[in-house]
């Protein structure tokens, strides 16, 4: 299977478009407006009551982390997923843990545009631009293609609701309190406010304007001290409940270390044929089968786990450990990943303001919203 359709699964099998980091730039937020006061929960029940599931817009994103410039990152990135694949055996490449490492590297510096269509839970494309590329993917009805203009590669599978609604469950048995794959705003809001618990400090923000909307903040403070996470606001459609903008603050940071939000939106459905697709002709087309997602099993107070991650701790103070494998020491041990990691006690890591990654040596990785100290101790 294509590594760069792997990227994609998760916008296949969610009945929500999945595009791009968790990450923008400031966006279109005007001067304070005066909205009618609203407390915490009732913000909360707009969101869950929202009736929007069609529109259009555009999305602009980026991140401050507090890391060196990654341009070197983007181009090494397919050369370590391609070291990682020729070493790992035949049929276990799935969900691949160096290729989702070094697809969040693409998106931890620098800015991103697309554009995101979305016509009811089976309706769905996203248009991504990088650089002198495009990215497109297609969903419609059971039809999905992935459309890739740099290498001129189109990938086809087919799926069932049956499988859609399987690996709809389970992959919401794996959702953190902070996402790690790329999403929409509407979608990050959803997953980290299902997560909401007693860890959580829920307060009102300040009435803005996002996209030309007016919008309630909601805002969530952790009241842990064990996480590098200072806040994370949510702009809230004030009309429709519909999140249009995230923001994330880190600790002692004051400029957003994250913020992904639209920068214009349409609440109508988008022209049907929007989400029909048929790849250029001199296209390499690849049909694919949709893999089976691993298992997951978790107890009331037990870790979400499965062959490939193990989710320990509670709250903002979780920590994600992938167990050695081939695959992770072949992608631990390639040269390049030198210039993004520095030298600790029991390994190497990369420490932004956000997010921690500690890669041990015998082939393990930790990462989490917490300090360095925290993923040593959890690999101990």
């Amino acid at each position: 299977m294509s590594r760069n359709f792997l990227k994609w699964l998760p916008a296949v099998v969610v009945p929500t478009v999945v595009v791009a980091a968790v990450i923008a730039v400031p966006l279109q937020a005007g001067a304070a407006v005066d909205l009618p006061d609203k407390t915490p929960e009732q913000i909360l029940l707009m969101v869950n009551d929202t009736s929007v599931s069609a529109f259009s817009g555009a999305v602009t994103q980026s991140a401050d982390l507090g890391l060196p410039d990654l341009g070197a990152a983007r181009g090494m990135s397919e050369t370590m997923q391609k070291s990682a694949a020729d070493k790992v055996p035949a049929g276990n490449q799935s969900l691949s843990a160096s290729g989702a490492l070094s697809t969040a590297m693409e998106f931890l510096s620098g800015s991103h545009d697309f554009r995101v269509f979305v016509n009811g839970t089976d309706q769905s494309r996203v248009q991504l631009q990088d650089r002198m590329a495009e990215k497109n993917l297609v969903r419609n009805g059971d039809e999905v293609w992935l459309y890739d203009s740099k290498v001129n590669e189109a990938t086809h599978l087919t799926i069932s609701a049956e499988l859609a609604a399987t690996a709809k469950e389970k992959a919401a048995a794996f959702e953190s309190k902070l996402p790690t794959e790329v999403s929409t705003p509407d979608e990050i809001a959803r997953s980290i406010l299902k997560n909401l618990d007693p860890s959580t400090t829920i307060s009102v923000g300040t009435d803005s304007r996002v996209a030309g909307r007016s919008v309630y903040e909601l805002v969530l403070t952790p009241k842990s001290v064990d996480t590098l996470v200072a806040s994370v606001s949510i702009a809230v459609d004030s009309e429709t409940g519909f999140p249009l903008q995230i923001t994330i603050l880190a600790d002692g940071q004051s400029a957003p270390a994250m913020k992904v939000g639209y920068t214009s939106i349409d609440l109508s459905a988008p022209n049907a044929n929007v989400f029909d697709f048929v790849p250029p002709a001199n296209a390499t087309v690849i049909d694919q089968v949709l893999p089976t997602l691993p298992e997951a099993a978790s107890g009331p107070n037990g870790p979400i786990s499965n062959e490939h991650a193990v989710v320990t701790g509670a709250g903002w103070s979780s920590i994600l450990a992938v167990p050695a494998s081939p695959e992770t020491s072949a992608f631990l041990t390639n040269r390049a990943l030198e210039q993004l990691t520095e030298q600790v006690d029991g390994g190497r890591a990369v420490s932004t303001s956000l997010l921690t990654v500690f890669l041990t040596g015998d082939g393990r990785i930790f990462a989490g919203a917490v300090p360095l100290s925290a993923l040593q101790a959890a690999a101990r």
